[in-house]
């Protein structure tokens, strides 16, 4: 018992640690996830306020400062808060020979940079749009992914406003597909978490861009905008569900966009009795009884 003491302890104080270097400016630049945030959120907030889609929304639209807060809370403070749960379960499935390598399907480490980066981004986001048509899809997954859905106005930090319930449920699936590849991440891998925060934010801003053909394989602002939809097509819990890349709405035919004027009112049934505080948004979830 001591020694998986020990190991939550020091997984919690280094994460700590890092992230007050990362403030400081005392980690490489390529890592430093605190400042390439600020500095990504402000760059599409600087765009959005150039260039609006919808002209009659506020520069602090609604829940801006709410929205903020979830993006630090659930990039660090919760990051700082879980580290150590996860490094104790590390250390108990390899005790029990379970470790990254155990699923491998195939091994990229040798593989060149580019391709394991490609390969990586490709595995780790449709992981990640196969956990959102979850999220959607099963009623006890939908109550923690509404605190996302009760975005009333939709600009970059909506991004990261979830219930950090979903840290929970990502998390595992996300390891699933690394381990899938041998259990092996890019040396390189910072570019496309620093890709796919900045894809992310662009999705959720009031920004009209669709990348032109490339909407086929990206996601975009106006594809996202019918994500968030408050009415959805007959017989749909969900559509768009893409993280990066809208590829796999087109396979799967999960893909709607009517329209784009950006005009269509988005949130869910019933999300006017939705808890409007962060303390009320995230021990919703855990409710026997909605609303």
């Amino acid at each position: 018992m001591e020694k998986y003491l020990d190991v939550f302890i020091n997984a919690f104080l280094g994460t700590v640690d890092w992230t007050w270097k990362s403030i400081i400016f005392d980690v490489p630049w390529y890592n430093n996830y605190f400042w390439g945030l600020v500095t990504i959120s402000l760059f599409v907030w600087i765009l959005e306020i150039i260039f609006p889609w919808r002209k009659e929304q506020s520069i602090f639209r609604r829940d801006f400062w709410l929205d903020g807060f979830y993006m630090f809370f659930n990039f660090f403070i919760f990051s700082i808060v879980i580290s150590g749960v996860y490094e104790t379960l590390g250390l108990l499935f390899a005790e029990v020979n379970i470790n990254t390598k155990s699923l491998a399907l195939f091994d990229i480490s040798q593989w060149a940079r580019g391709i394991q980066l490609l390969v990586f981004f490709i595995i780790l986001d449709f992981v990640q749009w196969f956990t959102h048509v979850l999220l959607h899809k099963y009623s006890f997954l939908w109550k923690f992914h509404k605190v996302h859905h009760s975005v009333k106005e939709m600009g970059f930090a909506a991004h990261l406003r979830y219930h950090w319930m979903e840290n929970i449920f990502y998390k595992p699936l996300k390891t699933f597909g690394v381990m899938i590849i041998g259990g092996f991440e890019p040396e390189q891998a910072f570019i496309v978490h620093f890709i796919t925060i900045a894809i992310g934010h662009f999705n959720h801003s009031n920004i009209k861009i669709t990348w032109g053909p490339l909407k086929y394989i990206l996601n975009n602002p106006v594809m996202h905008l019918y994500h968030h939809a408050s009415v959805l097509p007959d017989g749909k819990k969900g559509v768009n569900y893409g993280i990066s890349l809208s590829l796999w709405d087109y396979i799967f035919k999960t893909n709607y966009i009517p329209e784009d004027s950006g005009t269509v009112e988005i949130g869910f049934e019933g999300d006017a009795k939705f808890p409007k505080d962060f303390i009320g948004q995230n021990t919703y979830g855990f409710k026997k009884s909605e609303h």
